[in-house]
This record gives structure tokens, sequence and C-alpha cells, in this order.
């Protein structure tokens, strides 16, 4: 069983099935304890890999291989070269061989390998200072749209003021360790979540602030799966490939500015804590960006539909006011929401409607003077709901309402953080919900925002 020239401790020799075919010891026994047998497949994850590697390039190929027999971690440098007679065969040779105990578990690694799993199953993510108050927030899940969008807007406020914490009558916010694995409730979500807290900073554990994970008691079950609202699988977009790469380095990146702009990191000068609310606030545009444009592959597929329900307008009017509150107070301006008692019945996708509606009053809270209001009033009518948004802007001429709805239209505006595609992607949901989405409006009058949708059925 030659072929390979120098000294080993053990030598074997694979064919081109990469079966194990001879093999001296302690490797036929290792071969063994891997769940292999002799002959068989090779069972040891990372010779299978070397032999395949050196195999496909016809090279001679050597590496540091470890494996686990069940009672020790064996470690050994190989070496693999292909038998040079075209027949798919390899040699393989041993060069030392160690065999070490387990090391024990120890407190600092099992807790670190639970952080890591909380990381991995977490669909909410947010970074806290040292306070708990909220800096960014990311998530992706169905039923925590209303409450990432809420959190969004409720930067420098606790994280504990969104959710609900059964059975706690303690003042909030409590210590972090009283919080880390505790359960909560989220409006709008049946699950049940629970609170993975992992403080930064040391000597003491948290002074730089918290990574907050919100991990699910089960799996949000989508009873959607009959309507076709993805593109097909040939289609590669921003949407699908590339705007999951970018959201999580670009939160990291907004959750690290944001942690400068604070001084958790320590003294700063002023100068560069506005530098670093200005990266924050660029990140926060780059992710807006990076939203619309999966939201505009969505929209345009020719498969797009919504998943229709039975919703009350006046109660997610209320909801999107509860969600722009904040930012409506940095301008003085006041929304308007409608009486909790009225009613406007309407059969859509709820979040779809939200999303509209968040993105309509945004833009009135960003072109309206300070100190003015927005109204907002929902009724129902002959052929279903409406809602109507009016705000005491610069209003718009007959030109500018003509072209207002169109892809990446700004109007000429420049520097005021919109992507110009809002307005499009919310006029192309209203309609495949099967209402429509106009405006009302002459120049220095304001602006008014009517949303149809169809009737309860």
């Amino acid at each position: 069983m030659g072929a390979l020239s120098g000294s080993f401790i053990a030598r074997a020799q694979t064919d081109a099935d990469n079966n194990l075919v001879q093999a001296q010891e302690p490797l036929a026994t290792l071969q063994v304890q891997c769940g292999g047998t002799m002959p068989g497949v090779i069972a040891i994850p990372e010779l299978h890999a070397l032999v395949a590697k050196a195999q496909a390039a016809q090279l001679r190929l050597a590496r540091t291989v470890t494996a686990y027999n069940g009672e020790e971690i064996i470690t050994a440098w190989v070496e693999a070269a292909p038998s040079g007679k075209n027949d798919g065969c390899c040699f393989i040779g041993v060069v030392n061989w160690q065999a070490e105990a387990v090391p024990a578990d120890t407190d600092a690694a099992q807790l670190a390998r639970k952080q890591d799993i909380d990381q991995s199953a977490a669909e909410l993510t947010l970074r806290l200072d040292a306070k708990q108050c909220i800096l960014s927030v990311e998530s992706e899940a169905r039923d925590l749209a209303d409450i990432t969008a809420r959190m969004r807007q409720s930067r420098g406020k606790p994280w504990t003021d969104l959710v609900t914490l059964p059975g706690s009558t303690h003042t909030q916010p409590l210590h972090w360790r009283l919080l880390d694995g505790a359960e909560c409730t989220v409006e709008g979500s049946d699950r049940v979540w629970s609170v993975s807290l992992v403080p930064l900073g040391q000597p003491e554990p948290g002074s730089r602030g918290f990574d907050l994970y919100l991990v699910a008691d089960r799996p949000l079950v989508d009873r959607r799966k009959t309507s076709k609202t993805v593109e097909p699988a040939t289609m590669h977009s921003i949407g699908r490939d590339l705007s999951p790469v970018l959201r999580q380095p670009i939160a990291r990146i907004i959750a690290n500015a944001e942690t400068i702009r604070a001084k958790m990191a320590g003294p700063l000068a002023e100068e560069y804590s506005n530098y670093a609310a200005d990266i924050a606030a660029a990140g926060q545009h780059l992710m807006g960006l990076i939203e619309d444009l999966s939201d505009l592959e969505v929209v345009e597929s020719e498969s797009f539909v919504t998943a229709p329900d039975q919703i009350d307008l006046v109660d997610v009017a209320r909801r999107a006011v509860g969600i722009l509150a904040v930012r409506a107070q940095e301008k003085d301006i006041e929304l308007r929401a409608p009486d909790a008692d009225q009613k406007a019945p309407a059969t859509a996708e709820f979040r779809r409607v939200l999303q509209i509606l968040l993105n309509i009053m945004t833009n009135a809270i960003r072109y309206s003077p300070d100190g003015s209001p927005v109204d907002i009033v929902a009724v129902p009518t002959r052929f279903g709901a409406r809602i109507m948004i009016s705000d005491q802007g610069p209003g718009l001429s007959a030109e500018q309402q003509a072209v207002i709805f169109e892809k990446f239209e700004r109007l000429g505006r420049s520097g005021d953080g919109g992507s110009g595609l809002g307005l499009y992607i919310s006029r192309r949901i209203a309609r495949a919900m099967g209402g429509d989405l106009t405006v009302e409006s002459a120049p220095d009058e304001g602006a008014r925002f009517i949303l149809d949708l169809p009737a309860s059925r």
C-alpha cells in the first residue's frame, strides 16, 4: 500500500467513489468509530473533503484533519495524493497523530453557545444603549411589522415600553439580568417571545449598551401559501438577492454609529458625535432605499397579489399615527387621528394598508410647516371605505399631480431623504387590493391623499 513516499505512521487507499478500501491502524479504527465501515465510504468528514479535493485537482495535498471518536478529539496531519493512473484512486499517509480529552464545557462556553443560537434564531434584533433605550432595530417577521415600525420611530425610548412583560410589576426598565430569558408578548403577534439580552462593555457589563434578540416559541404559520406573492426562482434582483445581504451590515453600521453618537464608548468631542449622527442618518436612508427597491421588485412582479382580510381603516390609521407620533412631535405637528369609536370596514391586507398610510403620513410630516396639523379622516363609502390624509404643505400644481405617482419621481426635491418610490409602490399596492390612491391639491393649499378600498365582505 505504498505510492506515497515518506515516513508515515499509517497508510490508506481509496477508490474512485471515495471508499476507504485499505487502511492501517489507527486510521482504520477511527473510520469505524466515526460511523463508517471497512471497506466503506470515508466517514471522517475532513479526510473525505481532503481526498475529494486531491482527486479533483489531481494534486498532492496535505492538511490537518480533526475528528471526534466519541471519547477524544483526534488531530492528525494527513497527506493525500492521486494514484497517477487516472483511475480515481487516492493514497493517504498519516504523518502524526494526537489524541486529546474533550475540554470541559465551562459556563462561559455554554453562555456563548446560547447567545450564538439566540442570535441565529432571532426574528427581531435591537441595539440598546446603557439605559436600554432603542438605538436601532432590524426584523423581517411579518407579524412584527407593526412593532418594528414603532421601534424605528421610538429611538431613545426604553424598549420595554413597546412590549408586554406578563406578570411584571416592577418599574421599567428592569435590570437587564431580570429581563434576560424573560418572556414577552407583542401587539400584532400571537406568538410568545423569549428575550435574550447580551451586555456590551467591560468591566461593567452593559456599560456600552446591549444587543437584544427576540426568539419566538414557534415558527410563523404562513396562511398565504396559496397566493403567489413571490417572483419566479429564476429572477435575480436586488430584492431577493442583494437586500438580505445588505440589511445586516447596514443595520450594524447604524447601531455602531448610534453607539458613538450617544458617547457610550467614552467621551467624544461634539463634532465627532455629530459626524456619527450623520453616518447613522445616512445608514437609515440607505436602509430605506433598499427596502423600497425590495418592495419595487415585489409589486412589479406579474404574479404579485395581496392577502385580503377584513380590516377597519380607522384602526389602521390610529396605529399609523401611534407609530409616527415621535417624528411628528419633533416638528410640533399634530396628527389628528379618527375617533376610536368610528368604523370604516374594508377588505384589504392590513400590513400593506399600514405601509401605504405610513408612507403618506411620513411625507405629510416631512413637507408640512412646523406647528401645522395633519388631518386623517376615515369613512365608509357606497363602494367600500375611504381614508383621506390632508396636510398644509406647499401643495402641488396640476403638472406635479400628473407625475407624482411615477417611479423615482421626486418633483425636483433633493436632499430630503426620499427615494421617489414610495408613492409609486403605494399606488401599485392599492390597485392590487382592488382600490386606488389619488391626490387632490393646489399650489400653496396643501395636499389631500385619498386611499379607496373595497367594501368589507
